[in-house]
C-alpha cells in the first residue's frame, strides 16, 4: 500500500472551526495553550508544572495491569516505569468503550498517540513520552456504545443497561461475538482476530476489563499505556477541586463566559456546562447532581446531601463523584504529567471552551492535536479515476456536484445557460429603464418578470443536464460505486466502518501500516491505496 496527503479543507467532511484552529486563526489563540508544533511543544515542556502524583499512578496502573491474563509486555512495563521520572511526559487519547472498538477512527486515536510519543521523542531525546489510552469508563451512554458496523452491518449487544458503561457484566454479549466473527469469515487472518475477540470477551468479567484486554493485545508491542480513572485513589487527587466546583459552580461560570467568547469569534460551540458538572456514581447508578431546596440532590434517587454532608461525602468517598464531559479533561490533566490531548474534530472545538476553567484551577493546559484521520481506497483506484479524467481529491466532492461537473466537463454540448441568464439581464435592465420613464411603479413588476424568467432558465439548465447525464449513465454509475464503497452512508469510513475486515485483509501488518504512514504534526488528511 502508499499513502498521499491532502489538506483537510480539501475533504469537505471537517467543520469551519477546526480548520480555523489548524490554520492558526489569531482569534482562537486565546482558547489554547501553544501551537501543536514542535515549538510549541517545545514551550509547554519548559513551563509544565509537575503536578501528577506519579508514584500513585504508577501503582494504579501495575494494579489494573495485574488483571490481564497474561504478563505485561516489556514495552508497556517500560513506559509505566518511565512514568516515575520527572523528564517523562503523556501523549492522551480517550474514547468511550465501543463495542469491538466502534469505528475506525478509535484505532486511528491510538496510533496518533504512539506517532506522537515517537514524533517527540526523536525532537527531545533527553525527554520521554507515553502514549496513554484513557478508558472512558464512567460514561454512561450504553446507545453509543453496545454496537458497531461491520461491512456495512450493524452488530449489536443487547442489555438492559444502567450506571457507568465500564462497569457492566458482560451477560448476553456472546450473541454479539458470533455474529461479529460471521461476518470477519473463514481465513488465518480472521482466526488471529477472532481469537483476540473470543479471549477479551469470553473472559472477563465487565466492560472495561474487556476493552482493556482487546485494546492491549492490539497496541502493547507499541509501548500504549491504558487506564482507568474510576478508581478511588485517583479521584482522592481530584476531591479538592470536586468540591470546590460543585459548591462554587466555578466551571459554570467560566465555561459559560468562554462559550460566549468563542461564539463572538464565529465558533459553534459543542457543549455546554451545568450549574452542578457532577454526577453521583454508584453500581447500576449515574445520575447527575443538582442543587434544589437548598440541599444537594442526585436526580432520579432519593439521596440528597446539605454542604457539609456533601464535602463529607466527597472526602470519604470520592470514587462516586463522576465528571461529566467539561470536568473529565481537567481530571485527566490533574492525575497525568500530560502534554497533548489528541481528539476528534469536535473533541478538538470543545476543549477550546474549557481553556478558561483550566486557568481558574491553574492546571496546565494541553496542547490539542487533531488525530489523523483517513480513508482507505480500494485496489484500482487511481486506475479507475485516471480513466474518469477524475484526481483522488475530486472523491470527496458532494456526489451530486461531482457528476454534474463530470458531465459539463465531458458533454460535447454547452449545457451551461449563464451567458443566456446575463443576456436576458441586460434586456431586462433596458425594459425596466424604459418602464420607469412611463410609470416608476412598474420597475418592481419587470423585476418580477425577469425573475420568473431567470428561474425558468435554471430549471432548463437543470433539465438539460439530466437528459445529458443519461448519456454518460456508465461513467456516472461508476463514480456512484466509488463515492458509496469509500463514504458509507455518505461520511468518512473512519465514521462508521469498524476495523475487523481492514484486520482480516491485512492482518498484523495493519496496525504497524498505519504507524508508518500517520504523521501526526504535518495535520493533513491521508489516502491509503492499495
Amino acid at each position: 500500500m502508499k499513502a498521499s496527503y491532502i489538506e483537510y479543507s480539501e475533504t469537505s467532511s471537517f467543520s469551519e472551526g477546526l480548520i480555523r484552529y489548524l490554520n492558526n486563526d489569531p482569534d482562537l489563540l486565546p482558547f489554547q495553550s501553544f501551537s501543536p508544533h514542535l515549538q510549541g511543544f517545545h514551550d509547554l515542556i519548559a513551563s509544565k508544572k509537575n503536578n501528577a502524583n506519579r508514584e500513585l499512578l504508577v501503582e494504579v496502573l501495575r494494579e489494573q495491569y495485574s488483571k490481564l491474563p497474561k504478563i505485561c509486555h516489556e514495552q508497556v512495563d517500560k513506559n509505566i516505569t518511565l512514568l516515575l521520572q520527572k523528564d517523562t511526559f503523556t501523549v492522551c487519547t480517550g474514547h468511550q468503550l465501543n463495542l469491538f472498538t466502534g469505528p475506525l477512527y478509535f484505532i486511528f486515536k491510538i496510533v496518533t498517540a504512539i506517532n506522537l510519543a515517537r514524533d517527540l521523542k526523536s525532537s527531545f531525546p533527553d525527554k520521554n513520552f507515553v502514549p496513554v489510552y484513557w478508558m472512558a469508563t464512567e460514561d454512561h451512554d450504553f446507545a453509543e456504545i453496545n454496537h458497531t458496523y461491520i461491512s456495512e452491518k450493524k452488530i449489536s449487544w443487547e442489555l438492559e443497561a444502567a450506571g457507568a458503561t465500564g462497569r457492566l457484566t458482560l451477560t448476553g454479549i456472546e450473541k454479539a461475538v458470533q455474529e461479529y466473527l460471521a461476518v470477519l469469515g473463514v481465513s488465518e487472518n480472521a482466526e488471529d482476530l477472532g481469537n483476540l475477540i473470543r479471549s477479551a470477551y469470553k473472559g472477563n468479567t465487565n466492560l472495561a476489563e474487556a476493552s482493556r484486554q482487546l485494546v492491549n493485545s492490539l497496541f502493547e508491542e507499541f509501548g500504549l499505556v491504558i487506564l482507568d480513572a474510576d478508581d478511588r485513589r485517583l479521584k482522592r487527587e481530584f476531591s479538592g477541586i470536586i468540591a470546590e466546583d460543585i459548591i462554587g459552580r466555578n466551571s459554570f461560570r467560566t465555561i459559560t463566559d468562554t462559550n460566549k467568547k468563542l461564539s463572538e469569534k464565529g465558533i459553534e460551540v459543542q457543549v455546554n456546562p451545568r450549574e452542578i458538572n457532577f454526577f453521583y456514581l454508584l453500581e447500576g447508578l449515574r445520575e447527575r447532581i443538582v442543587f434544589e431546596e437548598n440541599s444537594y440532590r442526585v436526580l432520579n434517587t432519593i439521596i440528597s446531601f446539605s454542604e457539609e454532608q456533601l464535602l463529607k461525602e466527597i472526602q470519604d468517598f470520592p470514587e462516586r463523584f463522576s465528571p461529566n464531559v467539561v470536568m473529565r479533561p481537567l481530571y485527566q490533566e490533574v492525575i497525568l504529567p500530560n502534554l497533548s490531548y489528541i481528539g476528534g474534530g469536535a473533541e478538538v472545538i470543545y476543549w477550546l471552551q474549557l481553556k478558561q476553567n483550566f486557568d481558574y484551577y491553574g492546571i496546565d493546559f494541553p496542547i490539542l492535536l487533531l488525530r489523523n484521520s483517513a480513508i482507505f481506497a480500494p485496489l484500482n483506484l487511481e486506475t479507475k479515476l485516471n480513466r474518469l479524467d477524475l484526481d483522488l481529491k475530486d472523491i470527496f466532492k458532494n456526489s451530486e456536484k461531482l457528476k454534474k461537473e463530470w458531465v459539463l466537463s465531458h458533454t460535447e454540448h454547452n449545457l451551461n445557460l449563464h451567458d443566456e441568464m446575463q443576456e436576458l439581464n441586460s434586456i431586462f435592465e433596458k425594459i425596466k429603464l424604459r418602464t420607469y420613464k412611463i410609470d416608476p411603479s412598474l420597475g418592481p413588476s419587470s423585476e418580477a418578470v425577469n425573475s420568473r424568467l431567470q428561474k425558468a432558465l435554471k430549471n432548463l439548465e437543470a433539465k438539460l443536464i439530466k437528459a445529458e447525464k443519461r448519456n454518460f449513465e456508465d461513467a456516472l454509475t461508476q463514480i456512484d460505486v466509488i463515492k458509496s464503497k469509500l463514504f458509507p452512508n455518505g461520511g468518512l469510513q473512519e465514521r462508521s466502518e469498524n476495523f475487523g475486515l481492514f484486520y482480516v485483509k491485512f492482518g498484523k501488518d495493519f496496525i504497524p501500516f498505519l504507524i508508518k504512514n500517520f504523521k501526526p504534526l504535518d495535520l493533513k488528511f491521508t489516502i491509503l491505496e492499495e
